[in-house]
């Protein structure tokens, strides 16, 4: 039986700032990997190696695959949803920078703010709100704050991010509304990665002429923690997390992955950052944290476990 928490602990701090680390660092790899595969197929190739090391890990502690109720069709929906997150992130990187696409993805928590206000019926607070109004001026700082390198293409790749951010904080909604206690974590992670693969395929056929570009060892490298580290490992950990702690509480701790991403962008890809990208990257970051900061919970005495 899954052991569902009213808050964050210790336990989960650490595991959600391994797993923001991860995650900033995956989008540099994914514009690496684009070098070698057009990024549609990429993003293909990913849920189909990430599906089939789900598959053998849910028979290895011998789970059924799919459920044979209305179950299955909400697990489609995510799998829509992660699949269309997916291409918007993985095109959207073939002509923005990484720095500015995970600024831009990272605004899924407001998303999920309105989601859970609005169908959830999650309150609302003079912080969300106060959080939201520096996330849209931390957006607009972002678009203004422009490269050396930048053009309209690039402006093209900023609204797919901003088009993901939007599908992603639709998918957690929908999981948190129907799923999260109807489903083991392991369905909920096996959905979305099975369903999107398909969606991914036909969208690649239709938009891609051509498949495999320049493959090379440090393309396989940058697929291989894609497909293996992040949408394997870390997205079974996170949809197990928000089986068990609030999904409010765990988004807060996504303002570290924008950090992360702008950082390794401009290490490993030597990305410029602009006046305009780091002040966004601040109020956006704030923005987060604000938005899904919960207030002091009565007759709690704090200590490490409440106060991560």
């Amino acid at each position: 039986m899954t052991v569902h928490k009213d808050h964050i602990d210790l336990k989960g701090f650490l595991i959600m700032a391994g797993l923001t680390w991860l995650w900033g660092f995956s989008y540099p790899a994914i514009k690496v990997a684009n070098l070698g595969f057009s990024p549609i197929f990429n993003s293909f190739l990913r849920s189909t190696v990430a599906s089939a090391l789900g598959v053998a890990y849910c028979l290895g502690i011998k789970e059924p695959l799919f459920h044979r109720d209305i179950r299955l069709f909400h697990g489609f929906m995510i799998g829509l949803l992660f699949g269309l997150e997916f291409v918007c992130v993985y095109l959207g990187l073939l002509y923005t920078d990484a720095a500015r696409a995970i600024i831009l993805v990272n605004c899924s928590p407001f998303v999920v703010a309105a989601g859970a206000f609005l169908l959830l019926k999650e309150r609302l607070g003079p912080a969300r709100v106060i959080g939201l109004i520096l996330a849209f001026i931390g957006v607009c700082l972002v678009f203004q704050g422009k490269p050396r390198s930048w053009s309209l293409q690039m402006l093209r790749g900023d609204l797919l991010a901003l088009t993901a951010a939007f599908l992603w904080g639709a998918t957690t909604i929908y999981i948190k509304k129907y799923l999260a206690h109807q489903v083991k974590p392991i369905h909920t992670f096996l959905y979305q990665l099975v369903f999107s693969a398909p969606i991914n395929l036909v969208c690649a056929y239709i938009l891609e002429p051509r498949w495999l570009l320049d493959i090379s060892a440090v393309v396989l490298a940058a697929f291989f923690y894609t497909s293996v580290i992040v949408a394997f490992f870390t997205y079974l950990t996170w949809f197990k997390l928000i089986h068990i702690y609030p999904v409010a509480d765990l988004s807060v701790f996504t303002f570290l992955t924008p950090a992360f991403g702008v950082f390794t962008g401009a290490l490993f890809l030597k990305e410029q950052l602009t006046a305009g990208l780091l002040l966004g990257l601040v109020l956006v970051c704030g923005g987060i944290y604000l938005t899904n900061r919960q207030p002091a919970r009565v007759g709690l005495k704090p200590g490490l476990d409440e106060q991560p």
